[in-house]
């Protein structure tokens, strides 16, 4: 990433709308993504990973994360088969500007943080460690304003 796409997203993090999802082993990071959040709307930018499924950790973290905060669709931009071993699936462009005029406007989830009780929208069994739960995020999602 050249320094002018670093300090651009940088300067958008410090204004709320791009997000980060990292993945730590003993101290070090090993994997990772970052995307931008429009409304309820996630558009999924970069992925990597210096550690074999470092970057797979952090999507299932966004995932958790996007439907405890009813955020409905990620964009990931480009159908792989990486990304379709996840679900991904491309859909007509109809659809996705349909999604979009309902979303962007919504509002954004409150704090771009992670909680360990979040694992359990991912249906993987019962959480280890804190089992404190995160705050409770709406049941729907808000309506756009009028």
């Amino acid at each position: 990433i050249v320094d002018d796409i670093l300090d651009a997203y940088t300067a958008w993090h410090h204004l709320g709308s791009a997000h980060g999802v990292e993945t730590w082993i003993d101290g070090t990071l090993v994997g990772g993504l970052y995307g931008v959040g429009i409304g309820r709307m996630v558009f999924g930018e970069s992925m990597f990973a210096h550690r074999t499924d470092a970057s797979k950790i952090a999507l299932a973290a966004l995932v958790a994360f996007c439907r405890a905060h009813c955020v409905t669709l990620i964009d990931c931009q480009q159908h792989t088969s990486h990304l379709a071993s996840f679900g991904a699936r491309q859909i007509p462009r109809t659809d996705f500007e349909a999604h979009l005029s309902r979303t962007l406007g919504g509002t954004p989830p409150g704090a771009w943080t992670y909680h360990p009780q979040l694992w359990a929208q991912l249906d993987l069994g019962p959480p280890t460690g804190d089992d404190t739960a995160p705050p409770a995020a709406p049941a729907t999602p808000p309506s756009p304003p009028a």
